[in-house]
């Protein structure tokens, strides 16, 4: 928990730094309409990446196959979208990054690896019926 708190610290800290260093170079207020901008377009993105995500989830199911890769690409453009919404140039950089496909396949094995970890250690298990 403490880690989570420190990243958290971190990353409100380095927002403002990149928001004031931005700030100076563009301006305030093209400073502020880049941020809504990216927001903006980013939740319009994520909406119809997490879509197209939900229905391949849902044709996995009807299809009777475990929907575990759309799973996990719902997860990571949800995210994504959360990172796009919340204010700053850092998040929104992170955020699409999980949203593109190119890059969310990069992310993809390190949640494999942390989801196998879970599991050997008995902390995440999965029930198939």
């Amino acid at each position: 928990m403490r880690k989570i708190f420190g990243l958290l610290f971190a990353t409100v800290l380095a927002e403002i730094a990149v928001f004031i260093i931005v700030g100076k170079m563009i301006g305030v207020f093209n400073t502020l309409l880049l941020i809504l901008l990216t927001s903006v377009i980013g939740a319009i993105v994520a909406k119809k990446q997490g879509m197209q995500s939900l229905h391949n989830m849902r044709d996995n199911m009807s299809a009777r196959i475990l929907p575990g890769v759309a799973l996990i690409d719902t997860f990571l453009i949800f995210l994504g979208g959360i990172l796009l919404v919340t204010p700053g140039f850092i998040t929104d950089f992170a955020g699409f990054a999980l949203i593109i496909p190119f890059t969310r396949k990069l992310a993809k094995p390190a949640i494999y690896t942390w989801l196998r970890k879970k599991m050997k250690n008995g902390q995440l298990f999965m029930i198939h019926r």
